[in-house]
């Protein structure tokens, strides 16, 4: 299919708005501990917001058509099979604009997923994050085993797998399996009660942040460092939150200070970054108001 037999419906492009604008917000906010920011290329050499915003435009049309996915399946062929051949050519876009760096494979693979869980939801009008989530885990039922537990030692096995054969970590897989639980029982109603309380856009986005560095199995940290690096990011995001995290003055020099230490100690919670964006759309999916307040905070 390309783009121009793409028949995408207003409801499906509002949906890939908000994914594109959940992807965007995530990058610009900071301090991002160890992720790429407007003023740091986080625990990287070969990327940083520029990138990010090349290969974020690259694939934003594509949210619009995972979407419109969601809301034609008809059930006869399993609708993740379905998505994957645009997501390659996504993938296959944004990769040309990077230099063949890997800036957004990961919130292609998620992000699709939820747009396309998101059109599901539409066509009944239930466009909230418990149905949604609902409808993710309807998408992915099996990966875990279809993917990962079948999987066979190979020179060519991915971090992700080499991850679970050695670690039995499940990542991203697990998570789209379950439904996101790190979003519905810890991104989402962090980052709600903190825009509701007026913490400001940047700040809510970090909080939150801090909060799934607790909860993720975060492959792209334990891909670098293992299960360690992982209980290096929780237990830095602890001793933050145990500190009020974005809403004390304490909290937020912790939060610069864990950067510092993010980055020395090679640590880049990417998964965390795509979960986050994900937070972020379905607040808007959801239409909650967007304060000028909240904005210019």
């Amino acid at each position: 299919m390309s783009r121009n037999e793409w028949n995408v419906s207003k409801e499906a492009m509002k949906i890939g708005q908000a994914m594109t604008a959940g992807i965007l917000l995530e990058v610009a906010c900071e301090p991002s501990p160890g992720l790429v920011s407007p003023n740091s290329m986080g625990a990287h050499r070969d990327m940083n917001m520029m990138s990010f915003l090349l290969s974020s435009a690259a694939i934003s049309p594509y949210f619009s058509l995972f979407a419109q996915m969601g809301r034609d399946w008809d059930e006869k062929e399993p609708l993740l099979e379905a998505l994957r051949p645009q997501g390659i050519n996504a993938e296959k876009e944004f990769l040309a604009l990077t230099d063949q760096v890997n800036t957004q494979r990961g919130i292609l693979f998620l992000g699709g997923i939820v747009a396309a869980a998101a059109g599901m939801a539409g066509k009944t009008g239930d466009i909230t994050v418990k149905r949604i989530c609902e409808k993710v885990a309807v998408i992915c039922e099996g990966i875990v085993s279809r993917e990962l537990e079948s999987v066979q030692p190979n020179g060519k096995n991915t971090n992700g797998e080499k991850l679970f054969m050695e670690h039995r970590l499940e990542g991203i897989r697990g998570e789209v399996e379950r439904g996101l639980p790190s979003v519905r029982k810890v991104g989402y109603p962090v980052f709600r009660q903190a825009m509701e309380q007026g913490m400001g856009l940047n700040d809510s986005m970090v909080h939150t942040l801090l909060h799934l560095f607790t909860c993720v199995e975060d492959t792209t940290v334990a891909s670098r460092l293992g299960p360690e690096g992982l209980e290096k990011c929780r237990e830095a995001s602890l001793a933050v939150i145990d500190k009020k995290g974005m809403m004390t003055e304490e909290g937020r020099q912790a939060v610069s200070s864990m950067n510092t230490y993010f980055i020395e100690e090679n640590i880049s919670p990417g998964g965390c970054a795509d979960l986050l964006a994900v937070v972020v759309a379905l607040y808007l999916m959801e239409e909650h108001p967007m304060e000028l307040r909240n904005l210019l905070k």
